[in-house]
């Protein structure tokens, strides 16, 4: 038998969904709008790197409200393992060495996300005929 009841978990998993989602935003409103302040300056929208901070920004934000969660999570997913191999990799094979392990991290649980579904306590559930949203 889990630690906690099994009843908990579709809570436990809107819970991880949201906070996962607005960490993910914070990373994208600190590139394109300055917000959590940085000491790194705002990249060009028109560059990887601000195709990194729109897809963080909003990604992370759709993931959070659980709006078209599994395909915003799948694309979130992709960009985690395009900035590991990119940017991390290149410093050695190690995630912890390389200070990638955020970015593994991110990558699986979005891919979780893609595979599991929006879930309760997300506006795809409200739209959703059946009121599940995915799971």
């Amino acid at each position: 038998m889990p630690f906690l009841s099994t009843r908990f978990a579709p809570y436990a998993y809107a819970l991880m969904r949201i906070m996962v989602g607005l960490l993910f935003a914070f990373h994208g409103s600190q590139k394109l709008l300055g917000f959590p302040p940085s000491d790194h300056p705002s990249p060009p929208l028109a560059s990887i790197y601000g195709l990194a901070g729109l897809i963080e920004l909003i990604g992370g934000l759709l993931v959070a409200v659980g709006l078209i969660a599994p395909i915003a999570a799948f694309i979130c997913s992709g960009e985690m393992a395009v900035a590991y191999f990119m940017v991390h990799a290149k410093g050695g094979f190690w995630p912890i060495a390389n200070k990638g392990e955020l970015a593994v991290v991110y990558c699986f649980v979005f891919l979780f996300i893609a595979a599991y579904g929006s879930g309760i306590w997300s506006l795809d559930s409200v739209f959703s005929r059946g009121g599940r949203g995915g799971r």
